[in-house]
């Protein structure tokens, strides 16, 4: 198989899944990489826990979702311990949640069970040398949750700084992120051209902005649910 040259030693792998066809099945995709050995199977997490101390494994490949002690949790206690092994979650349950956790315990990486046999084996090397190791799938939903965390991040400060304004300010805010003129937003509020005006000032005054414009995408950042914009 490929990238062999990468590996300087033998690679003690520890395989943890509750299901025995699935630790038969790694156990002979592993046995065709010369530089792999696989030195014992667990059925759990706590299991595994024990079988790695035992056995000092430089990798462990962890199943998820396993009766009793789960992956998860045993990923935390075999990368709290010294010395700790790598740690590849693989499993078929992508959730982000599982990823982002799996990444914050300390895993070296993580990847679904279809990943075909030669590149689970480079995998494997990788994690033994400290390198991360990432589907390309699970990447990119890693990527759009991070993307995902950074917008309900910017949401909640946009509405943060909204809540500085008063109701009425609030309201002539949110008319100006539909793009109403001041005329429009005093002739659907009853209000006098001079009182809009004067709320603008004040809601520019408290947000710290300079234009209307920035006003309108603070609102949106806000992602309130706007009256319909102007005809």
């Amino acid at each position: 198989m490929a990238d062999v040259s990468d590996a300087a030693e033998i690679i003690d792998v520890l395989l943890v899944d509750d299901d025995p066809v699935v630790r038969f099945g790694l156990t002979m995709m592993l046995r065709g990489a010369p530089d792999l050995r696989v030195v014992a199977e667990a059925g759990d997490g706590a299991e595994a826990v024990e079988l790695a101390r035992r056995h000092n494994p430089a990798v462990v490949l962890m199943d998820i979702r396993m009766p009793g002690t789960d992956g998860l949790t045993a990923t935390e206690t075999l990368r709290s311990g010294s010395p700790a092994p790598q740690v590849i979650v693989l499993t078929t349950f992508d959730a982000d949640a599982h990823v982002l956790r799996a990444l914050r315990a300390g895993a070296a990486g993580f990847l679904l069970k279809d990943t075909p046999p030669d590149e689970l084996v480079v995998a494997i090397r990788h994690a033994a040398q400290g390198r991360p190791v990432l589907s390309p799938e699970v990447t990119r939903r890693l990527i759009a949750r991070v993307a995902e965390s950074e917008q309900d991040s910017r949401r909640g400060a946009a509405r943060r700084r909204l809540d500085l304004l008063g109701d009425r300010e609030r309201e002539v805010a949110i008319e100006i992120g539909t793009g109403r003129s001041n005329a429009e937003i005093a002739a659907r509020h009853h209000l006098g051209l001079t009182t809009v005006k004067t709320h603008v000032s004040a809601i520019l005054t408290k947000l710290r902005l300079n234009n209307r414009v920035q006003v309108a995408l603070l609102v949106h950042d806000a992602e309130l649910d706007l009256p319909d914009g102007p005809d």
